[in-house]
C-alpha cells in the first residue's frame, strides 16, 4: 500500500494512506492489521482525512516495511474487523454536534433579530410540551425548569438568554444520547461472539472444525459449557440453556427436539445436536442491544442516584424561584435561579465517568458489562479466588502418567484426551495438548459423553463404562477398584500435582498427574489487593487439603477451602454477604458459575469456560492477574472522580444561585456559566483515570 510520511519522531510517526477516501470498514482493516504486529504500541486511524498515527517499540524500518505490504484485502485483518466498531456511531454524533455549532453561529452572524426571535419561540415549543406533559402527570421534574427559564426569557424579550440555553440543552442530550448508545455498543460488541471452532457431525463421529467452514444445514454439537455458536433448531438432545445475554432471562430454558436456539447463548448443562439455520448469527447484534436498552444492568447506583437527585431538586428551585421574586419583586434576580439547574451537569458528568472507566478498562484487558459493577469492584472488601486456572497458570501441563493394571500409558492417555476434548477447561485441554505434543490420535470411539459438574466426564467404550475425574468421583461415586498390589501406587501418588483419575470398565485405568504452576504475580497481585483496600482474601478448591495448603502459602491468602463443590463456593459468598461484606468472586471454570452469580462483581479468565463468561460481569485477559489491580484502581478512581464531580456541581451552581440573587450575576451571565461548566465537567469526566494511560495519549 502507497503511504506518505508527514512527520516522525523517536517511535512514533504519522502516515497518510494514498488513495480515495477511506471507509469506516478500511479504517478498521488498518487499525487491526496494524495492531496485531508484535512492534506497535498504539495505533489511531483518521478516516475523514486517511491517516494513522503510530507509536512502535521495534526499529523504523519494519514498522515502513509493515506499511508498504499492507492491503484492505488482507485476509487475516478482514475477519477480524467487527461487524460494529463504534466508528461509524462516533462519526454520526460528531457530525450531529457540528451541524448544531454551525447553526448556532449562522444563526448569530446572518439571521436578523426579529426572524431570530421568532426562531427561538418556535423552538421553545418543545420544552413546554415536555412540561406539560411533566404536570399532566403530576411529576415534577427538570423539564419544567428548563420550560420555565425559556419562556420567562422570551417574555422579557431576552432572545439572546433563550437561545443560549436551548442551545446548551440540545447539546447536553447530545452528548447525554451518544453517551448511552456508545456505552450500549462497546458492551454489546463485547458480548458479541467469540467461538472459533465448533464440533461438527458428519455420519459416524463428530470433528472440529474453525466456525467459518460451517453452512447453513449442517450439524453441530455443543455440550455443557460450550457456547452456541449459530442460529439454528435442535434435532437430538435434551439441554438447558442460558439465555440472558439474548432475553435477559436469568433462568436456563430447557431446549429439545424442534427448539430453536441463538448464537451467544451457553448450554449450563446437556448436550444438544443443532441444525444451523443462519450462519451470520441472524442480527444478533442487535438483539443484545435490544436487551441492554431494556435494562438497568449498565446503571450504577451512583449514576441513579444523580439521576434522581438532579429531579429532587427541582421543587427547591422553584420554590426559591418564586421565594426571591416575592421578596424582591426582581425578575432577573428570581430568573437567575432557573438559569442555573444541577440536572444537566449530574446528568451527564456520571454516565461519561462511568463509560470513561469501561474504555479505559478494555484497553488493559479488562471487559465490564455495566457501571455497577465498577462501583462494586471499587467497594468490595472481600476477594474469592478459584484456584485452577485462576491463581495457578491458564496452561497447566501433565507431568506424569502413572498406569494401573497393566495399561499402557499412551492409550491411557489417548482415551483421556478423546474424552477430555469435548469441556472447555484448562486440566482438559492440559490432557489434549499433550496427546497432540505425543503425537496420538484419538478419533471419537467412545458413545455420547455425559460431563458431570465438579466432578467428570462419563462415557462408554467397546461396551465397558469409562470415566475420567475426581477422586471423589471416579471412587466414591462411581464405585472404581484397584487392584491390592497396585494400592501402596494410589497411596504414593506425588502431593505436589493436581490428580486426574481414569477407570475403564470399573478398575482404574491411570491417574494423570497435572502440574498446576502457580502464576508468577499471584503472590503480588494479592498483596497489591490488600494495599488498595481488600481486608480478607479466600482461595477456593475442589483439590485436596495438602495441595490447597501449598498454593494458599505461596499465594498468602487468608483463608482457603479445599475439596469444595460449586454449591460451596456460593453459599460461603452468602454467608459473607450475610456478614455485611461486599464480594467479587473470580473463576474460570463451568464449576465457578454459581458463585460468580452471588458475587457482587464476578471476574472471569477469558481463557475460561463460556458459561463463567457469559455469567461473569467482568471478563480479564488470561496473560496476567494484575488486571485486578488496573480494575481496582480504575474502579476506585472513578468513585473518587464521581464523588468530586457531585461537589463540584452542587458548589459551583450554588454559587451561581447566590450571586445572581444577589444581583451581582444578570440571568444570562448565569446561564453562561452554568452551561460552560457543565460541559467543561463533562469533558473532564471523560479524562484517563490512570497516569500511565495519560502520558501515552496523542
Amino acid at each position: 500500500m502507497k503511504c506518505v510520511i508527514l512527520h516522525e519522531s523517536h517511535g512514533r510517526m504519522r502516515v497518510h494512506i494514498a488513495g480515495s477516501r477511506m471507509s469506516f470498514r478500511q479504517a478498521d482493516i488498518l487499525d487491526i492489521y496494524l495492531r496485531s504486529k508484535p512492534f506497535v504500541t498504539s495505533v489511531k486511524v483518521f478516516d475523514r482525512t486517511g491517516d494513522a498515527v503510530i507509536r512502535y517499540s521495534g526499529s523504523r524500518a519494519e514498522t515502513v516495511a509493515a506499511l508498504a505490504a499492507f492491503s484492505y484485502s488482507d485476509e487475516t485483518a478482514n475477519a477480524l474487523v467487527p461487524e460494529h466498531s463504534g466508528r461509524e456511531l462516533d462519526r454520526r454524533f460528531e457530525d450531529k454536534l457540528i451541524t448544531e455549532i454551525s447553526k448556532r453561529i449562522v444563526s448569530r452572524l446572518l439571521i436578523p433579530a426579529p426572524v431570530r426571535f421568532a426562531i427561538s419561540v418556535i423552538k421553545s415549543l418543545k420544552y413546554v410540551r415536555e412540561a406539560l406533559r411533566a404536570i399532566a402527570n403530576r411529576r415534577i421534574e427538570v423539564a419544567i425548569l428548563d420550560a420555565t427559564a425559556i419562556v420567562i426569557s422570551l417574555i422579557r424579550g431576552d432572545q439572546k438568554t433563550a437561545a443560549s440555553v436551548m442551545f446548551l440543552l440540545k447539546v447536553g442530550e447530545l452528548l447525554e444520547e451518544w453517551t448511552h448508545k456508545r456505552s450500549v455498543d462497546d458492551l454489546a460488541r463485547t458480548m458479541s461472539l467469540g467461538v472459533d471452532k465448533v464440533w461438527l457431525k458428519t455420519a459416524d463421529t463428530e470433528v472440529i472444525v474453525p466456525i467459518n467452514k460451517v453452512s447453513a444445514g449442517d450439524e453441530i454439537v455443543v455440550r455443557t459449557g460450550g457456547m452456541i455458536p449459530l442460529d439454528g433448531k435442535v434435532i437430538s438432545g435434551e439441554a438447558e440453556v442460558n439465555q440472558a445475554s439474548m432475553t435477559g432471562e436469568s433462568m436456563p430454558v430447557h431446549k429439545k427436539a424442534g427448539s430453536y436456539v441463538y448464537a451467544g447463548t451457553v448450554v449450563e448443562d446437556g448436550s444438544v445436536v443443532i441444525c444451523v439455520d443462519k450462519i451470520s448469527g441472524s442480527g444478533k447484534y442487535d438483539r443484545i442491544v435490544k436487551m441492554i436498552e431494556e435494562s438497568e444492568k449498565l446503571k450504577s447506583e451512583a449514576e441513579s442516584k444523580a439521576s434522581h437527585l438532579a429531579d429532587r431538586l427541582v421543587p427547591y428551585s422553584l420554590g426559591g424561584t418564586l421565594l426571591t421574586y416575592l421578596i424582591t419583586r426582581n425578575t432577573a434576580k428570581a430568573l437567575s435561579i432557573l438559569m442555573v439547574d444541577f440536572s444537566c451537569a449530574l446528568k451527564l458528568a456520571m454516565p461519561v465517568s462511568v463509560i470513561s472507566a469501561m474504555r479505559e478498562s478494555s484497553t488493559h484487558g479488562i471487559t465490564v458489562k455495566g457501571g455497577k459493577f465498577l462501583e462494586a469492584a471499587a467497594e468490595a472488601d472481600t476477594i474469592v479466588f478459584d484456584k485452577t486456572g485462576t491463581l495457578t497458570h491458564a496452561e497447566p501441563r501433565v507431568a506424569r502418567i502413572i498406569t494401573f493394571g497393566g495399561c499402557d500409558e499412551n492409550e491411557c492417555l489417548r482415551l483421556a484426551a478423546c474424552l477430555e476434548e469435548h469441556y472447555p477447561h484448562s486440566i482438559a485441554n492440559a490432557v489434549v495438548k499433550e496427546a497432540e505434543k505425543r503425537g496420538l490420535l484419538h478419533e471419537e470411539r467412545h458413545s455420547a459423553v455425559q460431563y458431570v459438574v465438579a466432578h467428570g466426564i462419563s462415557s462408554s467404550i467397546d461396551g465397558r463404562k469409562a470415566v475420567i475425574g475426581s477422586y471423589h468421583f471416579v471412587f466414591e461415586d462411581e464405585g472404581t477398584q484397584v487392584r491390592e498390589d497396585e494400592k501402596h501406587k494410589l497411596e504414593e501418588l506425588p502431593a505436589e500435582y493436581s490428580h486426574l483419575f481414569l477407570a475403564v470398565g470399573g478398575s482404574l485405568a491411570a491417574v494423570i498427574c497435572i502440574e498446576d504452576p502457580l502464576r508468577a504475580e499471584a503472590a503480588e497481585v494479592v498483596s497489591g489487593l490488600k494495599k488498595l483496600g481488600i481486608t480478607k482474601a479466600v482461595m477456593m478448591t475442589g483439590d485436596n487439603r495438602r495441595t490447597a495448603e501449598a498454593v494458599a502459602a505461596k499465594v498468602g491468602v487468608d483463608e482457603f477451602y479445599s475439596e469444595v463443590l460449586p454449591e460451596d463456593k456460593a453459599e460461603f459468598i452468602r454467608k459473607e454477604h450475610a456478614a455485611g461484606r461486599k464480594v467479587i468472586m473470580i473463576g474460570d471454570g463451568i464449576n465457578d458459575s454459581p458463585a460468580l452469580s452471588e458475587a457482587d462483581a464476578g471476574i472471569a479468565i477469558s481463557s475460561g469456560a463460556a458459561i463463567a463468561k457469559e455469567i461473569a460481569d467482568i471478563t480479564i485477559s488470561a496473560d496476567d492477574l494484575y488486571c485486578l489491580l488496573t480494575l481496582r484502581k480504575i474502579s476506585m478512581e472513578l468513585m473518587k472522580r464521581i464523588d468530586l464531580n457531585y461537589r463540584a456541581i452542587i458548589g459551583f451552581n450554588l454559587g451561581l444561585i447566590i450571586l445572581g440573587v444577589a444581583g451581582v450575576l444578570p440571568p444570562a451571565v448565569s446561564a453562561f456559566l452554568h452551561n460552560s461548566s457543565t460541559i467543561a465537567i463533562g469533558a473532564a469526566s471523560m479524562r484517563n483515570y490512570l497516569k500511565e494511560n495519560s502520558e501515552n495519549r496523542d
